[in-house]
């Protein structure tokens, strides 16, 4: 099979290249997937650099979300059979034509979304749902402030929190991604965040009050606190301005607000117990037709042209998820 292969750290997405190497074969509790889709991340960049949290041993292969068809399965997996479409995700290993996932770690995707769909959820969406709900704890009453609104998670944040009957104020780095939010997203306001006086755009939107809830997966919780409200929550979701934000305290106790972490990828270490309920209720707001994974156009054709969209994200010119489609296909 044909994957990209990272035999030493990269500076850019452009340097990846793409290799045969053998079909894996799946171990217990693990099952084969012919991979129709990748659901690319900043963070893919990030792990071929070497600057991500996760740092796999070389050689790897990259990649994490995905979607594709059940072609084999280790006779200890109950939950999945050949043929089934499936979306998921590996620790590294999906920017290939095929990968073994653990059952456990994928779900068979809703009648009504393609692959293109299903390959941009298990990230974006459970991050997304878990910030808002579980550590926002946010109200229909509420207002949100998501910052980057138009990319995978930020879109993602802006369907999630309509649905849940909050006010939206997305915030996007050009106004050609203001359709994006409004139309496709449902965002109540759209402004953009490169203004200098974007903070006061938001307190004029709130009446002065600012925003209950900031989502920011940008790393603007700084400047953020402008425009929170009193015992606003700020959730930390990421950093991909590419700076780690120093936050001064007395702006965090002046308005009794609440400086909230993200990190969707460590529950299953730390906090089993939440996943079944995030993935519930994810669950029933596609099924309700009230989420709808927005993808990216074009899509991206060949494995060696995942740099493409990896530079697309890293750009800031795309909105949703960007996908990769692995372009051949080799009979077992």
């Amino acid at each position: 099979m044909e994957a990209i292969v990272i035999e030493k750290l990269l500076s850019k997405p452009s340097e990846m290249t793409v290799t045969k190497i053998p079909i894996p074969t799946p171990g217990p509790g693990q099952v084969l997937v012919r991979i129709k889709a990748v659901g690319s991340n900043f963070f893919d960049i990030l792990l071929i650099q070497g600057k991500y949290q996760h740092k796999p041993p070389l050689p790897f292969i990259p990649g994490s979300e995905f979607s594709g068809e059940v072609i084999s399965a280790h006779s200890s997996v109950k939950k999945f059979k050949v043929g089934d479409r499936v979306f998921g995700s590996v620790p590294d290993g999906a920017y290939a034509e095929y990968a073994c996932a653990n059952e456990n770690m994928i779900f068979k995707i809703p009648s009504r979304l393609s692959f293109d769909e299903a390959a941009g959820i298990y990230v974006t969406y459970p991050t997304s749902y878990a910030a808002l709900v579980l550590r926002a704890s946010l109200k229909s009453s509420e207002t949100v402030l998501v910052l980057a609104a138009a990319g995978g998670v930020g879109f993602a944040a802006v369907q999630i929190a309509k649905a849940l009957g909050a006010k939206v104020i997305a915030a996007v780095g050009s106004e050609s991604k203001f359709d994006i939010c409004t139309r496709l997203g449902g965002a109540d306001h759209v402004i953009n965040y490169t203004d200098k006086d974007w903070t006061q755009q938001v307190l004029k939107l709130t009446n002065g009050r600012g925003a209950d809830v900031i989502y920011d997966p940008v790393g603007l919780i700084e400047t953020s606190l402008k425009c929170i409200a009193w015992n606003g929550r700020a959730l930390v979701v990421g950093f991909a301005g590419g700076n780690i934000e120093k936050i001064a305290s007395n702006r965090i106790l002046l308005k009794n607000v609440s400086v909230v972490g993200i990190h969707w990828g460590a529950y299953l270490r730390n906090e089993a117990e939440a996943i079944p309920k995030v993935w519930e209720g994810i669950f029933e707001l596609i099924e309700t037709d009230k989420l709808t994974p927005l993808i990216y156009q074009p899509t991206f054709t060949g494995l060696e042209n995942a740099y493409k969209a990896l530079d697309t994200i890293a750009s800031r010119k795309s909105y949703g998820k960007v996908v990769v489609k692995p372009s051949k296909t080799h009979k077992l």
